[in-house]
């Protein structure tokens, strides 16, 4: 029997091997399901992804919730630094990994990004559904935690560059609260416009999302790796795009490199060569 000091702790996966490879997994579980036995088929992608955070399958309301947000955030659009940063990946012929990776690390910043609902989504663990605390909140923020990020320069969800709510943040804010009325989703309705005028800039992407995720359970840790992966899908396929398209029909890149022909280069070469 193996020690369980030797042994990975988890309480989200469980796998016995196969008795000619303890190597290979013969059957695996997701807390307590078995994935390839009982669930696949049976259950869409975003069920088992609530499932491996949660720990337990949602309901047809908080399966809604999730999918529609999902479809909402997927691809956050060619104005967003996330997907441009895998745009700019793509284009200049960097590995797919490459692109992806550049998405995520943009996309994980405090202006808009990970990190951002991160702190919103504590705001409402500690403030919950009190207008206000979150006034509060807005005119006496509380000291950031000491970690390895610059503190914030604006109040967490909402965009300090923005000068109104944008549409398709109110259509998205409207279809999730049709879904989830009364929770953190319809108290953000009903909410927004003081929040928004106490503020003096309007809410932002990362705000909506810490209210659906807090609606559906999750924790700060777990909506912040969360909006990065639902994120992704629209940067890789930008990404993919400006590949095949190439850095010259890139315009950031087209009117800023002049590729140079052979004998240039070799002159080039020659005259660092000589060079003390």
């Amino acid at each position: 029997m193996t020690d369980q000091q030797d042994s990975i702790r988890t309480a989200i996966w469980h796998e016995e091997a196969e008795p000619d490879n303890p190597y290979a997994a013969a059957a695996s579980y997701c807390s307590g399901y078995d994935v390839y036995g009982d669930l696949l088929g049976k259950v869409s992608w975003i069920q088992y992804l609530y499932l491996l955070f949660r720990l337990e399958l949602p309901d047809p309301r908080q399966a809604q919730l999730l999918e529609t947000l999902s479809v909402a955030l997927a691809n956050p659009g060619i104005r967003d630094p996330s997907v441009q940063a895998a745009m700019n990946a793509g284009a200049c012929g960097s590995t797919r990994a490459s692109a992806l990776m550049a998405g995520i690390a943009v996309g994980a910043g405090s202006l808009g990004g990970g990190h951002d609902l991160y702190h919103a989504l504590r705001l409402w663990q500690r403030l919950g559904p009190e207008l206000s605390a979150w006034l509060e909140a807005i005119n006496a923020p509380a000291a950031d935690e000491e970690d390895s990020w610059q503190p914030l320069e604006h109040f967490p969800g909402f965009d300090p560059n923005g000068a109104s709510c944008p549409t398709p943040l109110r259509q998205t804010l409207e279809v999730l609260v049709d879904i989830y009325p009364g929770g953190a989703l319809q108290w953000l309705t009903d909410n927004r416009d003081s929040l928004e005028k106490e503020l003096g800039y309007p809410l932002g992407w990362a705000g909506l999302s810490a209210a659906a995720f807090h609606d559906l359970g999750f924790d700060a840790a777990q909506g912040e790796i969360l909006y990065l992966l639902l994120r992704l899908p629209g940067a890789a396929a930008h990404a993919v795009e400006q590949e095949q398209y190439g850095w010259r029909h890139f315009p950031f890149f087209r009117s800023a490199l002049k590729p140079m022909d052979r004998n240039s280069y070799s002159q080039l070469l020659t005259s660092i060569e000589k060079a003390p």
